[in-house]
């Protein structure tokens, strides 16, 4: 058995994490809180949430880790606006909620990694490093899944809660078609049935971007922002990622020249999932390091 299976095997037997909520502006936040010490955050995708990130938690023994449903997304209520900094200060909140007020590592995927570096901009004191795994920010192609977001009526089609549409979604997600299982399926199905699931998704997708790609405005920002900063940081992607392309990696390095690099081959846009094993063994060493 290799390492991926062995902590696969693992993350089963310990089961997902509880959840609860803490309120933040009048706004219900749902989160996961895993372990003791050295406080770390995991940030979700694009309809996404927090259960992305139930095989890496098991993985890091030794941490505090906490993982948070976005804003609109899982079980979050959303917020009156979609701005990343909108997002940013909600997260911040649930730290303040929950008692952190020392360093943490915040680890972002997809959509979370832009939340992650808005985080760090907004609050550098609060952020130890940043792990940035196939992160939004680095370039403007991305998949027809995202650019259809934009498009009256489509978006509607594509957003409906089917299974058929929610498997072929999973699917685009890994470059193993194993990764999407049936329980991750149903996972994605129940999520896209939640009230509100779809404009949330709509509403932050067209924030960002449009059916021409990602905005070039917030990501050149941000990325100047962040790029200022102190903050130790590590990109991580995956050489067959379909939703963000390997290409915005190569814009990542050249964005984050002091950044820490690591690409995965034959991975897909989730890493944590995909790679958790390796992953794990990434993070841990990024941090020891620090």
């Amino acid at each position: 058995m290799n390492g991926r299976d062995t902590m696969a095997s693992a993350s089963a037997a310990a089961g997902p994490p509880r959840t609860a909520s803490v309120d933040v502006a009048g706004r219900a936040v749902r989160y996961a809180a895993t372990g003791s010490g050295p406080p770390v955050l995991l940030l979700h995708g694009l309809e996404r949430s927090l259960a992305d990130w139930g095989p890496l938690q098991a993985a890091l023994p030794g941490y505090r880790v906490l993982a948070v449903d976005l804003p609109g997304f899982g079980g979050s209520q959303p917020l009156p606006d979609w701005r990343l900094a909108s997002l940013a200060g909600q997260v911040e909140g649930v730290l303040d909620r929950l008692g952190i007020a020392s360093g943490v590592h915040v680890v972002g995927n997809s959509l979370g990694g832009a939340v992650a570096m808005q985080l760090a901009a907004r609050a550098p004191a609060r952020v130890s490093s940043l792990a940035l795994l196939n992160s939004a920010g680095f370039g403007g192609n991305v998949s027809w899944a995202l650019r259809v977001l934009d498009l009256p009526l489509l978006w509607r089609l594509f957003l409906r809660p089917d299974e058929g549409l929610a498997r072929e979604t999973e699917r685009l997600l890994f470059h193993d078609p194993a990764f999407a299982t049936d329980e991750r399926v149903a996972t994605a199905l129940a999520l896209a049935r939640r009230e509100g699931a779809a404009r949330a998704s709509r509403n932050m997708s067209r924030e960002l971007g449009s059916w021409r790609g990602v905005h070039v405005g917030w990501r050149r920002e941000l990325l100047a922002q962040v790029a200022a900063l102190d903050t130790p940081a590590l990109v991580v992607w995956g050489t067959h990622d379909r939703i963000l392309p390997a290409g915005h990696f190569i814009n990542a390095v050249a964005a984050l020249p002091r950044a820490r690099t690591h690409l995965f081959p034959r991975c897909g846009h989730l890493p944590q999932i995909e790679r958790t094993a390796e992953t794990a063994a990434l993070l841990r060493s990024f941090w020891g390091d620090l």
